[in-house]
This record gives structure tokens, C-alpha cells and sequence, in this order.
């Protein structure tokens, strides 16, 4: 693949992979640095999903994924980052960058080339298989699914919670869980529970309740859902499924940054093994919180600008200086 003579090629200082809170942060850092920033957004992030977070900092009364992600896009467009709908396919470095594949939305693929490359492409939950789409999705919207125990195990205090998990994952999240609630289960969503003694042992020092038969249907109630375990239908407030998550890691797998599909390894500055390419976010480490994200993101974006620095002093034309205001773009940013 070369992207040389590709007319439809694209070049830009840094191409951001996913538009997630980590993409979003990294494009908008990138471009108040004075890079071309391009930003590709596959249209799937995992915040989309959160129905209302309410540890994210500055709003008070919580606020959905959805909205946040709008707002974290309309702030990197007023900075002029140019955004492209689609899905990266495949990269690949060049002598002085990298190439990449990319399919737009509703059309034929073209080459993209940029100096660096950041990889924010997150991760997916493994969801229960008897709980099909329509109805976790609007579970998980009324807040009878949930994911994340650091987000939203407050919101779950006190409330008769099964976590669906299985082996030492499932213990430590139902452990973690019983600091919220004193009505704590812990049910294998499929098989066996993979417990062994001692892991049982701590289970009922904590006071958990262990179930070793898995569910085998969910219904959503008035008050929250029907989990029917073996032939015994259990009503609960919430329902964690602790079942691990698909680490979007294929493209860092292809360009060398990790052997196999696991957290991209990153030094704290979100510098793969790989020069210039960079990760951030939840493909990068197990916390999966928009906070540290964003932070892990803010990070990559300074060492990239500062490694572009390096290899080439970063100077803006003095017939460019600003004279009227500081106004990003063509109307002032939302206070």
C-alpha cells in the first residue's frame, strides 16, 4: 500500500482513531497545538450507552453519554478539526508516518496518511447471549443494567443487585458491590461458576449470596428485572454483568504495539512501542472511566505534539498572528 500517488489521500499531523471522550480530547488538545488533526468516529462509542453519569465532573445532575459526546463534538468542530464518518480498516507505517485504510460511511475506501497516528478505539462489554439487544438495551436504559460499579455503584445502594460473572472476576465485582448493598448475588451467566474453595470462602465472609446454576431467561418488570435461574425466577433492582469486554486493539495488533488482543501497553505518556504511534483510553488499561480517559488522553496529545516538535520545530507564519481575538473558529465557544 502506498498512498503517495493516491490523489484521495489525506495528510495530517496526527489521524485520532475513535471519537470517544479519549478521541475527542486528544483531537481537540491536537488542534489548540496547531496541528491538522483528522478524527475518524465509527459512530459506536461506549459512552453513547451510559443513560446518566453522575461522576463526571461539572454538571451536577448528571448528564447522558449521548449528550457529553455531542457537546465534546461540537467544541472539537468550533476548533476546526476536520471529523470523518467511517471505519479505519487497516494501517500500516511509512517511511514517515503511516498509511490507513479507511471506508467512509456510504462509500469506497481511500487512503488516509498522517505523521502519527493515535489509537482511542476502546473496548465492547461481553453481554449475557439470553439477553438479546432490545431488551438490555432498554434495561440498560433504565438503569437495570449496568456495567461500570465505579460509576454508578452509589446509584445501586441498598438495592438487591445480582452481578453476573464467573471465577475471581466475578467475585472481586460482587465483593466491590457488597460495599453498596447488603443483598449482593452472584450468578454464572453461562456454565459453571469456576469457583474455588477459597474463593467461595471469601464470598460468604462478605455475605454474598452464591448461585451455581446459570440464567436461563430475563424479563424486564415494573421494578426491575426477572432473572429465571434454573427454574427459580429471582427479582432484581440491577443486574452488573462482570463478563470482561473486546479490547479494540486489532489495528495497535497489526502495527506491532501488542502480540495479541489485550490492553495496548503504553509509557505514561501514551507512547507505544511503536514510534509514533500512541494510544489512549480504554484500549489501554482496565479503569474504564470517562475521567481517566480523557486525562490518559490529554497526555498522548502533549508527547505527540512535543515528539512532532522535535523532529520538526513548530513555527506559525507571522502573516497568520492573530490580531482580534482568540475566538477558535467563526463564533465564540459556550461558556
Amino acid at each position: 500500500m502506498n498512498a503517495a500517488d493516491d490523489p484521495a489521500a489525506e495528510r495530517a499531523d496526527c489521524l485520532v482513531v475513535g471519537a470517544g471522550p479519549a478521541g475527542l480530547t486528544a483531537a481537540l488538545y491536537l488542534r489548540r497545538f496547531a496541528l491538522r488533526t483528522l478524527l475518524v468516529d465509527a459512530g459506536r462509542p461506549r459512552a453513547a450507552l451510559i443513560p446518566r453519569t453522575r461522576n463526571q465532573p461539572a454538571f451536577p445532575g448528571g448528564i447522558s453519554g449521548r449528550s457529553l459526546l455531542k457537546r465534546m463534538r461540537r467544541q472539537v468542530s468550533l476548533h476546526g478539526v476536520e471529523v470523518a464518518d467511517g471505519t479505519v480498516l487497516s494501517a500500516e507505517r511509512e517511511a514517515d508516518g503511516f498509511v490507513a485504510r479507511f471506508r467512509p460511511a456510504g462509500a469506497e475506501p481511500v487512503l488516509l496518511r498522517s505523521r502519527t497516528l493515535l489509537l482511542a478505539t476502546g473496548i465492547r462489554d461481553h453481554r449475557p447471549a439470553a439477553l438479546p439487544d432490545p431488551l438490555h438495551d432498554r434495561a440498560l436504559r433504565l438503569g437495570h443494567v449496568r456495567y461500570c460499579p465505579i460509576c454508578d455503584g452509589f446509584e445501586a445502594r441498598d438495592r438487591r443487585i445480582a452481578v453476573l460473572g464467573q471465577g475471581a472476576h466475578g467475585m472481586r465485582e460482587a465483593i466491590f458491590l457488597r460495599s453498596y448493598s447488603a443483598d449482593v448475588f452472584l450468578i454464572p451467566p453461562d456454565g459453571p461458576l469456576e469457583l474455588d474453595a477459597a474463593g467461595r470462602a471469601r464470598l460468604r465472609d462478605a455475605g454474598v449470596t452464591v448461585l451455581d446454576q446459570p440464567v436461563r431467561r430475563f424479563a424486564l418488570r415494573p421494578n426491575g428485572m426477572e432473572l429465571l435461574v434454573g427454574d427459580q425466577p429471582l427479582r432484581f433492582d440491577s443486574v452488573y454483568p462482570a463478563m470482561g469486554a473486546r479490547i479494540h486493539s486489532d489495528l495497535a495488533v497489526a502495527l506491532g504495539a501488542v502480540d495479541e488482543a489485550v490492553c495496548v501497553p503504553v509509557d505514561d505518556h501514551g507512547r507505544t512501542r511503536v514510534p509514533g504511534l500512541y494510544a489512549a483510553g480504554d484500549v489501554t488499561r482496565g479503569l474504564d472511566q470517562i475521567a481517566t480517559a480523557t486525562a490518559l488522553a490529554a497526555a498522548a496529545a502533549t508527547a505527540i505534539r512535543n515528539d512532532l516538535a522535535d523532529r520538526t520545530p513548530l513555527r506559525r507564519p507571522r502573516s497568520l498572528l492573530r490580531t482580534r481575538d482568540d475566538s477558535p473558529g467563526t463564533e465564540p465557544l459556550p461558556v
